[in-house]
């Protein structure tokens, strides 16, 4: 070859190299580029995958305990629709404490309720007399552990020689039967 010819074949691999070092180049660094971006976003993707996996088993355990609760509060609650019902319900679990622990039950005044929003309050007055006063006591303690639930909003007695009489103010709740068939469906 003479030395025109490895001239030229210099000139030739210059020019090769430049335009590899201006078009080639650049392209193979914009494919390696998009590459690691798509690693790392199915990176990003997986972790985000493995996180929703693992938020779902933390919701659906919620949920089994949201359920779990909205059965035992259930329990809570009186059942029926109608005043009277919710009434004599109260009454009927007021009477067994009260035989439970040695209280009598004189009288009982007609109930009183509210509703909103699907909820129904019943109070009920209920006057008691006994000869101890630890059967009080007892009796209100019962009344605070009970299922369904009662409150106790007023409570007043009076000590006359051995014997105590008083007033106790009671409430339950329940739901309407518009709102807890809504629920159930």
């Amino acid at each position: 070859m003479t030395k025109r010819e490895k001239n030229i074949l210099f000139a030739a691999l210059a020019v090769g190299v430049v335009f590899a070092a201006t078009q080639v180049w650049p392209t193979v660094q914009a494919m390696y580029s998009a590459r690691s971006s798509f690693i790392e976003q199915t990176r990003t993707d997986i972790a985000r995958e493995e996180r929703l996996i693992a938020d779902a088993t933390q919701w659906l355990e919620r949920r089994q305990q949201t359920e779990l609760r909205l059965q035992s509060l259930g329990q809570e609650l009186f059942q029926g629709d109608s005043v009277p019902l919710i009434s004599a319900n109260i009454q009927r679990v007021v009477r067994d404490y009260a035989n439970q622990t040695g209280v009598s039950i004189t009288s009982t005044k007609l109930a009183e309720s509210m509703e909103t929003d699907g909820w129904m309050l019943v109070v009920q007055e209920i006057s008691i007399q006994t000869n101890n006063q630890r059967n009080i006591m007892t009796f209100l303690q019962r009344l605070e552990e009970s299922i369904p639930r009662l409150g106790v909003t007023t409570f007043a007695v009076r000590r006359s020689r051995n014997l105590y009489t008083g007033t106790i103010t009671v409430v339950g709740f329940s739901r309407t039967e518009t709102v807890a068939s809504g629920a159930a469906g």
